[in-house]
C-alpha cells in the first residue's frame, strides 16, 4: 500500500483508520472521502474528497486523481439501520460495494472492505463459529455481507483484482460515536456510565455477542493487508474476534472503576432479534493461521482503557465549553 483511497472515511471506522494510516505511510498518500466534510482530524488533517459511493464517475475520478493502489470501502448503512431502511440499504451497501469494486479493478488496486458477524444468521453454530460454516442471515445487513463476501471472491477470482476482508465482530471505540449497529450498546454503555453513572440497555442480559477493541481492528486490517498473498487461502472474509460477553459481564468490569454503577433493561425487539441471530462466539484459527491475526485487548483492559480515555475527553470538552 503507497496510496490508499478510504471511503466512509468519518465513520466509526475510518475516522481512525485514516489517522493510523496517515501515521504509517505518510498524510499525503491518504485520501479520505465521505459523503460530506465534518470538523474531525479525519477530515481536516490530510487529503480529502467528497465522494457519494452510489456514483460510480465521482469515485473513478478520485481514485484517479490521486493515483491510488489500493481502495478501501467502508462507507455502509449498519444492521439496525439497515433494518430500518431496507432499500436504501441494498442501494448504498451493494452499488457502494459493487463501484468500489470497479474502481479497483481499473486501476489494478488493492482493496479491502469489511464483513461482520451479521453475515450468520440463526441456522449458523453458535458457540465457536467456524470459518467455513452456513451463512443464511435474516436481516438485510447480513444478506449484503454475505453478497459483498462473495462479490470480493469474483472480483478476485474473475478479474485478478486483489481484494481482502475481514469479518468484524462488534467494534468498540471512544473516539467516534456509534451509528446504527446493534453492538453499539457495548459503545454507549461506557459514555452512559461515565457521564450518568447508569445505563439502559436495549439487548437482554444473557445474550453474548463477538466484541472488539478498535486498536485491534485496526491492527488486523493492516496485517491483513500487509500479508503475503500466497499464504492466504480465505480472502473474504476471515474470521477475528478478542471477546464474547453480555451486557451484564460488561457492567461487571465498568463497577470496578465506577463503582455506583447500574445497569438497567428496556429491550428493543428489532435488534434483539438480530442479535439473538448472530453467534455467541466466533473461530479466528484461519486468520491466526494464514496471517498471524492476534489481540491484545479483553474485556477487563479494554474497559480500563475506554474509562480512561473517555473521561478525559469528557474533561477536555468541559474546559472548552467552560
Amino acid at each position: 500500500m503507497k496510496r490508499i483511497l478510504i471511503t466512509g472515511a468519518l465513520g466509526q471506522i475510518g475516522s481512525e483508520l485514516t489517522m493510523k494510516l496517515r501515521e504509517r505511510y505518510g498524510t499525503d498518500n491518504v485520501i479520505a472521502t465521505d459523503i460530506k466534510r465534518n470538523g474531525s482530524e479525519a477530515a481536516q488533517s490530510g487529503p480529502f474528497e467528497i465522494v457519494d459511493v452510489t456514483d460510480l464517475n465521482r469515485m473513478g475520478e478520485v481514485a484517479e486523481k490521486y493515483k491510488v493502489d489500493t481502495v478501501m470501502h467502508l462507507a455502509a448503512l449498519l444492521s439496525a439501520t439497515a433494518e430500518a431502511k431496507p432499500v436504501q440499504a441494498w442501494n448504498l451497501n451493494m452499488g457502494g460495494l459493487m463501484n468500489a469494486l470497479e474502481t479497483a479493478r481499473e486501476l489494478n488496486a488493492q482493496f479491502f472492505t469489511p464483513s461482520s458477524i451479521g453475515a450468520f444468521g440463526p441456522s449458523t453454530p453458535k458457540e465457536s463459529t467456524p470459518q467455513d460454516t452456513i451463512m443464511r442471515p435474516t436481516t438485510m445487513y447480513g444478506v449484503n455481507k454475505v453478497a459483498g463476501e462473495l462479490l470480493g471472491d469474483y472480483y478476485y477470482h474473475k478479474f485478478g483484482v486483489d481484494t481482502r476482508g475481514l469479518r468484524f465482530p462488534g467494534l468498540i471505540s471512544h473516539v467516534a460515536f456509534p451509528g446504527g449497529g446493534t453492538t453499539d450498546y457495548a459503545v454507549e454503555i461506557y459514555y452512559e456510565a461515565i457521564k450518568n453513572g447508569s445505563y439502559t440497555s436495549c439487548i437482554e442480559k444473557g445474550t453474548y455477542m463477538d466484541m472488539m477493541y478498535m486498536p485491534d481492528a485496526l491492527n488486523a486490517i493492516i496485517d491483513l493487508m500487509e500479508a503475503d498473498p500466497c499464504r492466504l487461502i480465505h480472502r473474504n472474509a476471515f474470521n477475528v474476534t478478542a471477546m464474547s460477553f453480555d451486557p451484564e459481564e460488561i457492567a461487571r468490569e465498568i463497577k470496578k472503576h465506577i463503582p455506583c454503577f447500574e445497569l438497567t433493561y428496556n429491550v428493543d425487539p428489532i435488534r434483539q432479534k438480530i442479535a439473538d441471530s448472530w453467534p455467541n462466539s466466533i473461530d479466528a484459527i484461519a486468520a491466526e493461521e494464514e496471517w498471524g491475526f492476534k489481540f491484545e485487548y479483553d474485556l477487563a483492559k479494554m474497559t480500563e482503557d475506554m474509562i480512561k480515555k473517555l473521561t478525559n475527553k469528557f474533561t477536555m470538552n468541559q474546559s472548552k465549553a467552560n
